[in-house]
């Protein structure tokens, strides 16, 4: 049986082994070749999205967008503008400068040359020479070319500006924030703010919905990155937000709305629209913009007089974003004044480049208040002047005007003895014969009731999908006469009945 399973095995093997070598002898392309291939094919979608008057063409090419920026780099962009610009075409060398390289680094086919040289000056369609510029662009702003990305821009933006055409809306729209953050980069801004403004005005007229959001974004940004607070409330006080805007913008929004009720002390409101904001981010993406949210959220929280949960800081994608922000909640929880300038002095300059460094420097305060009502709760007498020591104040005075605020605004049940120099603690109350336990409910019921009625808002639905169950004017005769013989044999059926 032995030497019979051998030759049972050399069998097999001599068998399988012409499908290996078949296998093997199949080409594979290489990432440059797959990646020119699935740009054309976007390109051919953005064709058809015109051609049907179709958007969702063009929406499912921007969605494969942030795949295909990753595949780009010199060799597939000069394919493609080979094989999209005739060889008399002015866009095709200006591209081809800014996107740089020789001719050596391309490897076109005979074909895709002689289609080249044949189309001669024909320029593609807008939309499709929009993407393609937005491609270039995209090319310089990850390579950290930013002058060559500023002159792709201005060039891109001049072509958006010439054309009307609502089937160029959406990726005009992507156009815009693009163009905002080049010149974000080139520390530039304020040089663009009276083109997105009268943008801002063409997209309103034009009922361009996704434009406006787009532009109202980029305004905000332009003005909060030159801490220009009061232009970017009367803007949002001016302009309307579309409601059909995509989740993305309405995030950033909302983000953009938040920081602006902080800085003018408005923390409730802005404490909602922070986490409206969270609630609208992708779930599985963009954790940057998720991380500099949380930053904003857990500031003005502790500004609020609340301590944000635990198992926030213990997130794999938030611990080391949010370490000082997790350092700074234990001093205020404590009240600690000598951790808290500990953190401040530590981490002051990543708080500015967080842009909390402002709200920060007010929770002083809380962390002061906090360190009273401790002291309110476990002294039922103390004197000014200890105190004033474990707060690490220089004088009684100051603590003596710090403690008759604190009983003034209802944080601490105490009296405070001017001639004797101390504060004596009032007998603790029961909380629950006070209104806090029905505030609080109330706010975790307006809480639900507000995320009910925003996931009522959010629904989406096909255009004109309500017209499937509905019959036409021809099925609604045939049915009326099929109806109408239907009654005749009923009635003669009857008269059969009765003689």
């Amino acid at each position: 049986m032995a030497p019979t399973e051998a030759i049972m095995d050399v069998d097999m093997k001599d068998v399988n082994s012409p499908t290996t070598e078949t296998e093997t002898e199949v080409p594979k392309k290489d990432v440059d070749t797959v990646t020119t291939e699935d740009i054309r094919e976007q390109l051919r979608q953005v064709e058809k999205s015109v051609m049907t008057k179709e958007p969702r063409f063009v929406f499912r090419v921007l969605r494969s967008l942030p795949n295909t920026r990753r595949r780009l780099n010199q060799v597939v962009l000069r394919r493609i503008i080979h094989h999209s610009y005739g060889a008399a075409n002015k866009d095709k060398e200006s591209l081809l400068n800014i996107v740089g390289g020789d001719e050596s680094m391309e490897q076109a086919s005979p074909l895709q040359r002689a289609r080249s040289n044949k189309q001669g000056s024909l320029a593609p369609l807008p939309e499709v020479d929009a993407y393609i510029h937005m491609l270039v662009l995209l090319h310089c702003i990850d390579n950290n070319r930013i002058q060559e990305g500023i002159v792709c821009s201005d060039h891109l933006m001049q072509k958006i500006v010439a054309q009307n055409r609502r089937t160029l809306d959406l990726l005009a729209a992507r156009c815009y924030f693009y163009h905002s953050r080049t010149y974000e980069l080139a520390s530039k801004l304020d040089t663009i703010r009276s083109f997105l403004h009268s943008r801002l005005r063409t997209c309103t007229l034009r009922k361009d919905f996704e434009g406006q959001a787009v532009l109202i974004n980029c305004l905000l940004r332009n003005y909060l990155f030159y801490n220009l607070y009061d232009q970017a409330d009367k803007l949002v006080s001016k302009s309307v937000f579309p409601e059909s805007g995509s989740n993305n913008e309405w995030s950033r929004y909302l983000y953009y709305l938040g920081r602006i009720k902080a800085i003018q002390l408005e923390y409730s409101q802005a404490h909602t629209h922070l986490l409206q904001a969270i609630r609208k981010a992708p779930q599985h993406t963009a954790v940057g913009f998720k991380q500099t949210v949380q930053k904003l959220l857990v500031t003005v929280e502790l500004l609020l007089g609340d301590i944000p949960e635990r198992k926030l800081f213990r997130q794999s994608t938030m611990r080391y974003a949010l370490a000082p922000y997790f350092q700074m909640t234990q001093a205020v929880r404590l009240g600690d004044i000598h951790r808290f300038n500990k953190v401040l002095e530590t981490y002051g300059n990543m708080f500015q480049a967080d842009h909390t460094y402002t709200l920060i420097i007010r929770l002083r305060h809380n962390v002061i208040k906090t360190a009273i009502r401790a002291i309110s709760l476990s002294y039922s007498r103390i004197s000014l002047a200890d105190i004033a020591t474990k707060l690490m104040l220089d004088s009684a005075e100051d603590v003596e005007f710090i403690v008759a605020k604190a009983i003034r605004d209802g944080v601490i049940e105490a009296l405070l003895d001017h001639e004797g120099k101390f504060m004596q603690s009032k007998e603790s109350i029961d909380l629950y014969s006070t209104k806090e336990p029905q505030v609080a409910f109330h706010q975790r019921i307006a809480f639900c009731l507000q995320i009910h009625n925003q996931s009522v808002k959010a629904m989406r639905f096909p255009p004109k999908a309500y017209n499937k169950d509905l019959e036409s004017a021809e099925e609604r005769r045939e049915r009326e006469q099929q109806d109408l013989e239907y009654a005749k044999e009923m009635a003669e059926e009857d008269d059969d009945g009765f003689p």
